[in-house]
């Protein structure tokens, strides 16, 4: 919960590429001297795209990762003072304990515009010692938020089959979960991503295995989202950002699966604050698909905030 200033190496290795960038921007109807806060900022490329449509526009650049911080910096550090960064997870931002930072008017009157990017970030997937990804090997961590001291190894190690079971039905929609804990709990301790991978593959029936996706993607995504505690943070986000919008601000929030993309819908459709832009997601193009696969299930919801 600071403002960053950092040297982090890993910089150099954090390339990210942003999703319904297009899309989103134009979705904000950004507005000439607006203040906007990227909750998510990652490398930077929505906040860039912001930042070039008017000479104007300030942004407060919030993530939890330092080595996204560092490469926001980094690609954003043409815009000068125009940009304030923040160290930490969004859903530990208050605007008002930081409103000097805009002269006030943050804190006063609330941003024109609010956008999210959720989920793990290509570099994230693609550096190995960050554990998020079974197609490198590395530790289980999967922290955004390195400072935390709990991964995913304490999680594989730790729980029980049952709470492993639970676990992996309820974050990563798996429908094998119970066989999949059993044989965790038989091989353990599992320290890294390929090794967890490996025993999942090889307690699947053979079709589960070389299906359309890798058996172990279910459960990596369980992981990721227990240790870095999505989805409770997300709704509160949803629940808690609109009052720092302005009347007639918009928010738009990019999801990548099923359970992040009901919280925000229902989040919108029930916030007295708010009202949904378009009555279904906005989805990446086909051309988008091509440049950047991940694009596939993304998810774009917008919402504006009510007069009064």
């Amino acid at each position: 919960m600071i403002f960053l200033q950092t040297g982090d190496d890993s910089v150099s290795d954090f390339h990210h590429i942003p999703v319904l960038t297009q899309e989103l921007v134009t979705g904000l109807n950004t507005q000439p001297h607006g203040i906007y806060l990227d909750a998510t900022v990652g490398g930077g490329g929505h906040s860039q795209l912001l930042l070039e449509r008017y000479p104007d526009i300030r942004v407060v650049a919030i993530d939890q990762d330092s080595s996204a911080i560092a490469a926001a910096r980094r690609r954003l550090s043409p815009y000068g003072e125009r940009v304030q960064y923040w160290l930490g997870n969004f859903s530990e931002y208050c605007p008002d304990i930081h409103d000097s930072l805009w002269t006030g008017t943050e804190g006063k009157n609330g941003f024109d515009g609010i956008m999210a990017d959720l989920g793990v970030s290509s570099a994230q997937l693609d550096q190995a010692e960050r554990g998020f990804s079974f197609r490198h090997e590395g530790l289980l961590d999967m922290r955004m938020d390195r400072r935390h001291s709990h991964t995913a190894a304490d999680i594989i190690n730790q729980w029980s089959e049952k709470d492993l079971a639970d676990l992996f039905f309820t974050y990563g929609e798996e429908r094998l979960s119970r066989r999949i804990a059993r044989q965790i709990v038989r091989l353990r301790p599992l320290y890294t991503t390929t090794a967890l991978a490996d025993a999942i593959a090889h307690c699947v029936p053979h079709a589960y295995r070389y299906g359309r996706i890798h058996p172990a993607t279910r459960v990596f995504q369980a992981l990721r989202i227990a240790v870095n505690q999505e989805l409770f943070v997300l709704e509160w986000f949803v629940s808690h950002a609109p009052a720092w919008l302005k009347s007639g601000g918009r928010i738009g929030i990019i999801s990548f699966h099923s359970l992040e993309d009901r919280i925000v819908k229902q989040g919108f459709r029930t916030s007295s604050w708010l009202q949904p832009v378009t009555k279904k997601p906005i989805i990446a193009s086909a051309q988008e698909w091509e440049h950047n696969p991940r694009s596939r299930s993304a998810k774009l919801r917008l919402a504006v905030k009510l007069e009064g």
